[in-house]
């Protein structure tokens, strides 16, 4: 499937053509907002996606002439706000990020909502670099490092990721089945968690979005590979999973999403503004810092990807044996 990975410029230029040609109709409920926005952030705070969510939810806030509170809801793999979302009323007041996991969970264990029937999908926005790291102490200073352990010692190479059924521990499945090796992995609510018990030295390695970037740069951990298409700007130097031969690839995109039955007006009203949301220098800035492409995707076509990519992940879950019986 094709997705649309811009840069800035390139992003800046579609907006402004896009901008020039559309008129919003005018909305129904005029004096929207006229209460405090929750845009909930299903990961704990202090993580990458926690900055990066403020960030948006800040921007998003000025442009919308509201107020917007991020409520975070960790756990259950970053499906518990789209689970809120779902109960919630489509008045446009609970608005939730949707992570991959939410199209791939259903098909792994009993969840409170059906993604294609309880969910509008209203932008998607921008997508993760991925990525595994250890401790820079680590006698482990490469994937074929890894691999060589593990074949020597089978599920005694301890990773943690940000949960059950998250990108960054299914890749790392996926990984380690064609490897030919057998990890023991071991799941946290989030990157902070996550982090802490390895630089604490209580899991091997961690797998997760670029919330390890600091400790990278710090010279606290090592970056092993990244999971994506091609080399991340940022580390040119650290292979991808992919070109080390293991067919594996993920480049995770995510978008706001709210309950089912919201007005179209005010869903267009919502996606004209994080798409200005995208062009706010400071948001610009925190997707940069943490290695975040501008995924864009308009109502219609995240709606689309959201569709294809629930079955897409069902086949994927199917063949890693981790269907729900």
């Amino acid at each position: 499937m094709t997705r649309r990975i811009l840069s800035r410029r390139d992003f800046l230029k579609t907006s402004a053509a896009a901008g020039a040609a559309l008129a919003l109709p005018a909305f129904a409920q005029s004096g929207y907002p006229n209460r405090p926005i929750r845009l909930i952030c299903p990961w704990p705070a202090g993580g990458s996606t926690d900055v990066v969510m403020r960030a948006i939810g800040d921007s998003f806030a000025k442009q919308i002439g509201g107020t917007v509170i991020i409520e975070n809801k960790p756990g259950a793999g970053g499906i518990l706000g789209a689970g809120e979302a779902a109960r919630a009323q489509p008045d446009g007041y609970t608005l939730t990020q949707v992570p991959l996991g939410v199209f791939r969970l259903p098909h792994m264990q009993k969840v409170s909502f059906d993604p294609l029937k309880d969910l509008t999908y209203i932008s998607c926005l921008t997508g993760y670099t991925f990525g595994m790291v250890v401790r820079s102490d680590s006698p482990i200073k490469s994937i074929k490092d890894l691999v060589d352990y593990a074949k020597a010692n089978p599920e005694r190479f301890t990773y943690g990721s940000t949960g059950t059924g998250t990108t960054p521990h299914l890749v790392v499945e996926q990984f380690s089945r064609r490897a030919g090796i057998k990890l023991l992995h071991v799941p946290f609510k989030g990157n902070a968690d996550g982090m802490q018990a390895l630089l604490g030295g209580h899991v091997m390695a961690h797998s997760d979005a670029t919330g390890w970037a600091s400790a990278v740069e710090a010279g606290r951990c090592r970056l092993l590979a990244t999971y994506g298409s091609k080399r991340t700007k940022r580390w040119p130097n650290v292979p991808t999973l992919q070109e080390l031969g293991f067919q594996t690839v993920s480049d995770s995109p995510f978008g706001i999403g709210g309950p089912k039955g919201m007005d179209p007006a005010l869903v267009k009203r919502l996606d004209e503004t994080f798409r200005k949301v995208l062009q706010d220098p400071q948001v610009v800035s925190t997707l940069e810092k943490f290695d975040q492409p501008i995924i864009y995707m308009n109502t219609a076509e995240y709606t689309k990807f959201a569709q294809d990519t629930f079955k897409e992940e069902k086949e994927t879950i199917e063949s890693l044996g981790l269907a729900k019986s």
